[in-house]
């Protein structure tokens, strides 16, 4: 039986993105999943998401998310730590394109399906890391 508890849903998304498993971040998604980042861009439905993530996870391949702390209300949960990667560079992750930033994360799981995922960091380190790739 499919896990519903909100909480663990989350938790199970969280280890699927650090994973970088597409495929089990997509049965993980309801079909009008929504990821908002934290500029407030969207990104609507399981198919646009997972090509979204396919390519983070191409420009940034040890991406990874640590959560510290978790609140849930109801269908909402909230999820605090860091997120943290590497830059690729002509194939190699060098220290100097590494980054790690505190984050928060809001998740909405209906019927143990993700609906949404929203991201809030100052990602300005990364914008200006991939401003260098330019």
């Amino acid at each position: 039986m499919a896990e519903t508890d909100p909480e663990r849903v989350a938790i199970r998304f969280v280890n699927e993105i650090n994973r970088h498993d597409t495929p089990k971040l997509a049965s993980l998604m309801a079909p009008e999943f929504r990821f908002i980042d934290s500029l407030g861009q969207e990104v609507r439905g399981v198919e646009r998401m997972i090509a979204a993530w396919t390519a983070y996870f191409a420009l940034f391949p040890d991406y990874q998310i640590t959560i510290r702390e978790r609140l849930s209300v109801g269908q909402v949960v909230a999820l605090f730590g860091t997120a943290s990667g590497t830059l690729i560079e002509r194939g190699e992750l060098p220290h100097r394109n590494h980054w790690i930033l505190p984050a928060a994360w809001k998740a909405v799981v209906r019927d143990g399906r993700m609906v949404d995922w929203q991201v809030y960091a100052d990602n300005t380190p990364v914008q200006k890391l991939l401003e260098t790739r330019s």
